[in-house]
């Protein structure tokens, strides 16, 4: 019946007119062909996983945190000098300096407004609080405590800046 079928098609299969032109030439390839197959489907089952770990880690951002006209862009300019032995003209924007062989550190100033303090209550690993001798603890202080406190809590240092200002040994004593 399918005989007659092919016929009434007008189609002969080639298979079957030649088999030896359709059988395997070569072995070892055709093994090798089919393995190649089967590796590319497990391949696609299987994704490798990759150790995306950077080589050197992050640099440490310390984030320098005060009132206006306490010695921000000064500490920073100090820094930078202690680490690089070069003068540092202008504080715009975040300065990487490496600190070790394998240590870097990126220094920031906050302006002194509150979406930028929390952006830097987010982000920083250390922040070092600029407090001015001469006036004490200013609202600017207690402002970033508490959005510090909301965020996180990074690390926090206290930096009590102009100290040589105050004349008298007692109330020097008593600020600090």
């Amino acid at each position: 019946r399918k005989v007659e079928e092919e016929e009434k098609s007008g189609e002969t299969d080639a298979r079957k007119r030649n088999p030896k032109a359709f059988s395997f030439q070569a072995v070892n390839k055709t093994a090798r062909i089919v393995h190649r197959a089967l590796d590319k489907q497990t391949r696609k089952h299987h994704v490798p996983e990759v150790d995306r770990t950077p080589v050197e880690p992050p640099p440490t951002l310390v984030a320098v945190v005060g009132p206006p006209r306490c010695g921000k862009t000064t500490l920073i300019r100090s820094l930078v000098k202690h680490y690089t032995k070069q003068n540092v003209n202008q504080v715009k924007g975040p300065l990487t300096v490496v600190t070790g062989k394998n240590r870097r550190c990126t220094f920031v100033e906050c302006p002194n407004d509150i979406s930028s303090m929390i952006d830097v209550a987010k982000v920083a690993d250390l922040v070092l609080l600029m407090v001015d001798a001469n006036f004490g603890f200013e609202m600017e202080i207690f402002e970033f405590l508490n959005i510090a406190q909301a965020h996180g809590l990074p690390r926090i240092m206290g930096v009590l800046t102009h100290l040589d200002m105050l004349k008298v040994g007692k109330a020097m004593n008593r600020t600090k």
